[in-house]
């Protein structure tokens, strides 16, 4: 390709719109243009890299045994209804209507047309396993596009659903994918870890994600350092650490050791002003973790009592699984007023009634401890679960942090990372064949619902992915699988006949030899050509100028290391090729 004929429409400045380094770059190096909020057009050398993603996720899905589709993207109602998620989505789902006012949907994700699909044309046991891949545009109407390719309304995505006999066929094909997963993603060049993950909107039974780690991802991981456990932070899990041993011990007690004080009578202690944690603790004398945290929450509208031991903070997301609820919402100041009867920061479970008190595991374990006395200025000590108040139920309910212990193994601590959340496989079950009816007959001949699994990869996503992880203070810096060009061969003076033949000849030389080349035949100066090929980060540069060429030698130079190979200009094509093969 020749950069004259292609539309690269670089700029120098960061536009305002962008916040990360991902959207960033990618408008600067001219790969994409909004269109409007979070729905971009992607442009020539945007579209290649795209491209090259999906040739890779293709490749490998293939190669797994998948078998590749295209489902519409506009969805009717009727199949959503029959799942039940038509009502349930929420508003992310982009609803429209047809010219005769029939219902339809621009599908964010494809399980009720696929289920549709199978449910018609796979019969019996002797059909299965199969699963069914497509790449293909999808729309979530985002509450808050930001970000680029990183949360997009419309977005490319690759989605496989599987379907099996058992739920044993059904867990061998997950474990098939992620291993697939894995191959794509190193493929792609990309640092990742896979992650036990929250099923979300889509349900299921368990599901994995693949973050790539990145400064700036939106997730964050948490992982052992002493084995292979690693999971979304919204699903994590650890071994805490104790309660002090007396009421003003520092030192902790082992986990899981019944602790060895009395319970004592509750006592209401004054504590004016003293919301917070900190303060209360400060003011009291006593460890955080000898608090008990009181928050109301909103879960599908209705409020609870949630209870977090003071050094811990709550995890909405396991809060929603655990009471099968679509929304958990902290409560604004006068809910929690008019359900504890005092001012935030002084609830407490003592003497609350009319709400649902759920609690974290941890507090089931705690005696004398200190929470709010439902009353301005006021906090109880000796407060002891049981004897003081009823807990509906119990459950692990707080968000992990660095240092804490492994949940898989006895050594580990886990540390905190950030990540990009590129792929998701779930195992989803029988709830949307049992939901649409689809089912096969057995071997006698009895019919029976489909095991289905679900597997997604973001495109773009993944495209944006690799920009967060490999770039510096002058642009991109391309993993050779994605880059949009392999090669960039850059004469320094076209209008130096020499130097452009010469520049031509290994053009041409490397396009033979299957290698993806750029030549910037433009007629602009040396400085810009370079900012522009820094900008876009072609993995490698031969740069051909009059002085060198005069010795017989040309440049090769690694855009991720920086490094200068100077080469006789003859060895340049078979260089520049073993270098990329």
């Amino acid at each position: 390709m020749r950069h004259s004929q292609l539309l690269v429409p670089t700029v120098k400045e960061t536009p305002a719109e962008a916040e990360v380094i991902s959207h960033k770059l990618m408008l600067r190096a001219g790969m994409i243009r909004k269109v409007a909020a979070g729905i971009y057009t992607y442009l020539p050398i945007g579209l290649r890299v795209i491209q090259k993603v999906s040739q890779i996720v293709r490749e490998e899905m293939n190669r797994a045994g998948a078998q590749e589709i295209l489902m519409p993207a506009v969805v009717p109602a009727e199949l959503w209804r029959e799942s039940g998620r038509w009502d349930l989505y929420g508003k992310e789902l982009l609803r429209l209507k047809d010219r005769h006012d029939r219902d339809f949907c621009f599908g964010p994700t494809h399980e009720e047309v696929v289920t549709d699909v199978v449910r018609k044309e796979v019969r019996s046991y002797r059909q299965l396993p199969v699963n069914l891949y497509q790449i293909q545009t999808k729309f979530r109407d985002e509450r808050r596009p930001r970000f680029g390719l990183m949360r997009g309304r419309e977005f490319i995505m690759k989605d496989a659903y599987s379907f099996h006999r058992d739920e044993a066929d059904a867990e061998r094909e997950y474990g098939v994918m992620v291993e697939t997963y894995k191959r794509i993603f190193t493929r792609c060049g990309l640092t990742f870890r896979a992650v036990e993950a929250d099923t979300g909107t889509i349900g299921g039974s368990f599901s994995h994600e693949f973050m790539v780690l990145a400064e700036t991802g939106e997730d964050e991981i948490a992982s052992c350092g002493s084995c292979d456990y690693a999971a979304n932070v919204e699903k994590a899990e650890s071994r805490h650490h104790g309660l002090p041993v007396g009421w003003a011990a520092a030192a902790a007690s082992s986990p899981g050791q019944p602790s060895r004080e009395t319970a004592r009578p509750v006592e209401a202690v004054p504590t004016p002003g003293k919301k917070s944690v900190e303060e209360v603790a400060g003011t009291l004398g006593v460890d955080p973790r000898r608090l008990i945290k009181t928050l109301i929450v909103l879960a599908d509208g209705e409020p609870v009592a949630v209870l977090i031991r003071g050094d811990h903070d709550l995890n909405e997301v396991k809060l929603g699984r655990v009471l099968g609820c679509q929304a958990v919402v902290m409560a604004d100041a006068a809910v929690t007023e008019r359900v504890t009867a005092a001012p935030v920061g002084f609830a407490g479970p003592v003497g609350l009634s009319g709400v649902r008190i759920v609690a974290d595991r941890l507090v089931e374990g705690m005696v004398n401890a200190v929470a709010g006395g439902n009353a301005a200025d006021t906090h109880f000590v000796n407060v002891n679960p049981g004897r003081d108040f009823t807990v509906s139920l119990y459950a692990d309910l707080n968000r992990v942090r660095a240092g804490d212990r492994c949940p898989r193994c006895e050594t580990g601590a886990l540390r905190i990372d950030r990540g990009i959340e590129v792929g998701h496989v779930f195992k989803l079950g029988t709830k949307y064949s049992e939901a649409m009816g689809a089912a096969f007959l057995d071997e006698e001949g009895k019919g029976r619902p489909f095991v289905m699994g679900c597997y997604g990869i973001g495109v773009g996503r993944t495209a944006a992915a690799a920009v967060e992880q490999n770039n510096d203070a002058d642009g991109i810096v391309w993993p050779l699988p994605l880059a949009p060009f392999s090669v960039l061969v850059l004469p320094l003076n076209v209008r130096h006949e020499a130097t452009r033949m010469a520049a031509e000849e290994i053009y041409r030389g490397l396009l033979a030899r299957g290698i993806d080349t750029l030549i910037d035949d433009r007629d602009e100066r040396a400085g810009g050509k370079f900012k522009d090929a820094d900008l876009i980060g072609i993995p490698f540069r031969v740069v051909i100028g009059e002085k060198g060429l005069a010795e017989g030698m040309v440049e090769i130079k690694e855009r991720r290391t920086g490094t200068v190979h100077r080469v006789p200009r003859d060895e340049a094509i078979p260089r520049v090729v073993s270098m990329i093969q």
